[in-house]
């Protein structure tokens, strides 16, 4: 099995509540509470200047120029993701000085605290452990989404958060990511493999606590 279908394996109890999560299941049906998605947006927006500066430490720790510039792409990946975040604030009256007030939640601190200190301490196998859970899991759920409810692309307000993660542009950027990291661990011990998975189980369950923030509004 690959390192990533070794990953994936591990933490397929986890990933199989996404999709059964109110708060995700509230997008599905189009029937999430406005007021919980704004909260979820701002909070995703702060996620995402910390989730960057991973990259950005990856891109700095990068032996090859393949795994420099997947960091680097992911970058742009994001800054697509923080225009998706940009129509919706306009939708939302959602000001940058709100977004600069706003505090992280605890979860949200804790999970980019988390990410930022594997990838200060640790390699480039490691850091993209620490973030395929992310980046990954959000197409996963799209498409289960689409798959349990085909019209939910068309809703008027979350048809363009499940279009965007459920994207052949999206998908192709994480089929590069898993791709690396396969390619990167060929020949890890099964230490180094159950350190990795330790890294991708942590950050699966931060998705969930995201979620489980986002549907309770919790700072």
């Amino acid at each position: 099995m690959s390192t990533v279908g070794i990953l994936l394996d591990a933490t397929r109890d986890i990933w199989s509540g996404y999709n059964e999560h109110p708060f995700v299941k509230g997008i599905e049906s189009g029937t999430l509470d406005t007021e919980r998605f704004r909260f979820y947006l701002v909070q995703d927006h702060l996620y995402l200047q910390e989730y960057a500066k991973v990259f950005a430490i990856g891109i700095a720790k990068a032996r090859s120029p393949e795994t420099s510039a997947l960091f680097s792409k992911y970058l742009t990946v994001m800054n697509k993701e923080l225009d998706l975040h940009d129509g919706y604030f306009k939708e939302f009256g959602v000001t940058d000085e709100e977004i600069g007030k706003a505090p992280r939640s605890l979860d949200n601190l804790s999970y980019t605290s988390y990410m930022l200190r594997v990838a200060y301490e640790e390699g480039e196998a490691e850091i993209l452990a620490s973030v395929l859970s992310c980046a990954y899991s959000y197409e996963v759920i799209a498409k289960r989404m689409i798959t349990n409810n085909p019209s939910c692309v068309d809703d008027g307000l979350y048809g363009e958060w499940i279009r965007g993660y459920s994207s052949e542009g999206y998908s192709r950027e994480n089929v590069f990511l898993m791709g690396m990291l396969d390619e990167l661990t060929v020949g890890y011990t099964e230490r180094q493999i159950g350190h990795l998975t330790d890294i991708f189980t942590a950050c699966s369950r931060y998705e969930m606590s995201f979620w489980d923030m986002s549907w309770n509004m919790d700072l």
